[in-house]
């Protein structure tokens, strides 16, 4: 039987964390000005916390000056108290804890972590590398479970050692084990539990009804206001049930953000409704002119362009 783990006494963060695009201009750099809009309109509708430079936001495929250049740039550009993470993700240990540092003296509120993808290390070697990132900190770590994206999958009991290093405050999962949610919420760690939005991982309702403190998701680039009420700790029937129907009305939208490896539905959306993402960062290409028009009439179906002012034009009547 796994322990129970201390009360709660680490940062926490509940609700909606957005993992925010990286908006380029259309020679291929980072509009820095972009974010600003970005970070109101996530202000604006409810969003808890954003990370910054997360998967979606393209960061295998920024140089380390444009990473450290975001940092201090969006730091300038706080909305209220919605919480600042970065991801700080290096190729080793050592860059990954530059990258924390770096975060951490320009005055993040936090830095999420990840295994360093293509080493497919040990889990062993992951949970070392993860508390010796966490020793050298001195501002809340989170860390990344996400085993499609770098190979390495840290089970229940890996994740509760972790949990007792007091700058370890959050988790985002994204297996597709609903048993390891249920084990994680059945001990109660020192985390703030929470979990990726796909559909197919099938972890979200689980975790909610569980007792989880909201989901680290990128649907809320363009559905802020819905991934904040989804995303809402349940403490009454209402939350519940407020939760279940928003789930149930953008699924079809959380399967086609989905449908494309990450964030090219997503950003090509957000380019299509008008608010400032501009092109993906080559390789990446944006989604196709038949495939966008099918995520524009979800959109519509959904009356986000009612809600949020988005325009919805088909892609043959665009400049």
């Amino acid at each position: 039987m796994v322990e129970r783990g201390p009360t709660m006494s680490k940062p926490r963060i509940e609700g909606s964390f957005v993992a925010l695009i990286t908006p380029f201009n259309q020679d291929g750099s980072v509009d820095h000005q972009a974010f600003r809009t970005l970070l109101e309109f996530q202000h604006e509708h409810g969003t808890s916390a954003v990370l910054i430079m997360g998967s979606t936001g393209e960061v295998s495929m920024l140089s380390p000056d444009e990473r450290h250049r975001i940092v201090t740039e969006t730091l300038g550009m706080r909305q209220g108290d919605m919480k600042m993470y970065y991801g700080s993700t290096g190729q080793h240990t050592e860059g990954t804890i530059d990258y924390v540092r770096h975060a951490a003296e320009a005055g993040a509120d936090g830095a999420i972590i990840a295994a360093p993808a293509y080493v497919c290390a040990s889990t062993e070697a992951i949970v070392d590398y993860c508390l010796e990132v966490a020793d050298s900190s001195t501002i809340p770590l989170g860390f990344y479970n996400n085993p499609p994206r770098v190979g390495t999958d840290l089970s229940v009991d890996d994740i509760l050692r972790l949990a007792r290093h007091p700058n370890m405050a959050i988790l985002k999962e994204s297996t597709t084990r609903v048993g390891q949610i249920a084990q994680l919420c059945a001990a109660g760690p020192d985390l703030s539990l929470m979990c990726c939005c796909s559909p197919n991982l099938g972890l979200v309702v689980p975790l909610m009804a569980l007792g989880g403190h909201g989901t680290a998701n990128m649907s809320g680039n363009i559905l802020p206001r819905e991934m904040a009420i989804i995303s809402t700790p349940w403490r009454s029937d209402g939350d519940a049930m407020a939760c279940r129907r928003a789930w149930l009305d953008n699924l079809p939208m959380l399967h086609f953000l989905y449908a494309q490896v990450n964030p090219v539905a997503v950003k090509s959306l957000m380019a299509a409704f008008g608010l400032p993402a501009g092109p993906l960062r080559r390789p990446l290409q944006s989604l196709d002119p038949a495939t966008l028009d099918e995520g524009l009439a979800i959109a519509r179906d959904l009356g986000l362009d009612q809600r949020y002012g988005f325009e919805l034009k088909p892609s043959s009547a665009r400049d």
